[in-house]
């Protein structure tokens, strides 16, 4: 299983006492990517959000930035709002990073979870699935032919056009990144792309009938079960102890879910509800190395097997230094333990 980090690159907020300048947090979000590749770890993500407390709104910038400090560590979008964004300059973006990463660059794509996006670029979210459909045909068809010919609604026709540069590898990854809707699950499986499911909440094992819905609708659709990967992308910490782990992430987790929760209509976070999150069957990925590791695999075999694995550590508004060194333990102690 590849075990790695994912990060939406926010800034710590004054109440939790760790405020910084922008370019600090970006500096010391750098050194975080340069510590997981030196960690061992495999995968490090960048979201993409266009709103006040986060720095990720140019994802491939900080990942080409990322490139040239590290050398093993594979680098992703986490998730690319592809609605939001011609697919030509996303493909274009991606395929330099790969260039300059030696064939590093990975693609999640995805609808995103906030919408930020669409009044900015001018966009109706009345189109919110159409424009995501069509963008992804519109992708794939570049990734997998340099001289494309294409139609569409929302951007003019392609008629033989190439698209460069081509990525250092033959074909760039792209994942689908989804939440919970059995049509993102079902289209994932029938276009054969590796799944990403961002799982914030609830009981993990519960996403077990999405999945089986998306490795049926890939063996429907021709692709072998080693082609239908699945990656969770779920919200965790990693400490000494699991005392040390839940004193240090509750406290930023509950005032970030709560101030979210205001804008979903979900109640307020409290201890009574992170508890329950922090059960064996539940989503939160928080604790001691070995009561994670044991979490990890438990939430695999729930679900029928996984091949990565991303931690999101953001929401909990953490310091630097304990990021580090939670980024630093789950290379070297939790990965061998959950690939032993």
């Amino acid at each position: 299983m590849e075990i790695g980090i994912d990060s939406f690159a926010a800034r710590f907020s004054e109440k939790a006492g760790n405020a910084l300048n922008d370019q600090d947090a970006m500096n010391q979000l750098l050194e975080r990517i340069e510590h997981a590749d030196r960690s061992n770890l495999d995968i490090f993500g960048i979201g993409e959000h266009h709103r006040k407390g986060f720095l990720d709104s140019a994802p491939s910038m900080i990942l080409a930035a990322a490139a040239s400090r590290t050398e093993r560590i594979r680098l992703t979008s986490a998730v690319t709002v592809l609605s939001a964004i011609d697919p030509v300059r996303a493909f274009q973006n991606f395929a330099t990073l790969d260039l300059i990463s030696n064939g590093r660059a990975e693609m999640v794509v995805g609808r995103g979870s906030f919408t930020d996006a669409f009044p900015l670029f001018g966009l109706s979210l009345q189109d919110y699935d159409a424009l995501f459909t069509e963008k992804l045909d519109l992708l794939l068809k570049i990734r997998d032919s340099e001289f494309v010919t294409w139609s569409g609604k929302f951007r003019p026709a392609l008629r033989n056009q190439p698209v460069y540069p081509r990525p250092a590898q033959e074909k760039l990854p792209i994942w689908l990144g989804v939440g919970g809707t059995p049509q993102s699950f079902v289209r994932a499986g029938t276009l054969g792309l590796p799944l990403m499911v961002a799982i914030i909440g609830g009981e993990t094992h519960r996403f077990r009938p999405l999945i089986d819905l998306y490795r049926e609708a890939g063996k429907k659709a021709g692709f072998a079960p080693e082609e239908l990967k699945v990656g969770l992308h779920s919200l965790g910490y990693v400490a000494n102890t699991s005392e040390e782990a839940m004193e240090d992430f509750y406290p930023g987790y509950a005032a970030s879910m709560t101030e979210v929760g205001k804008e979903r209509g979900w109640p307020p976070m409290t201890k009574e509800r992170f508890y329950s999150q922090m059960g064996p069957t539940g989503a939160l990925l928080v604790g001691s190395v070995e009561e994670v590791a044991e979490k990890v695999l438990r939430h695999a075999e729930s679900l029928g097997g996984i091949s990565r694995l991303t931690f999101q550590m953001d929401s909990a508004e953490l310091s630097h230094e304990k990021l580090m060194e939670s980024i630093g333990l789950i290379g070297s102690r939790l990965k061998p333990l959950v690939n032993k």
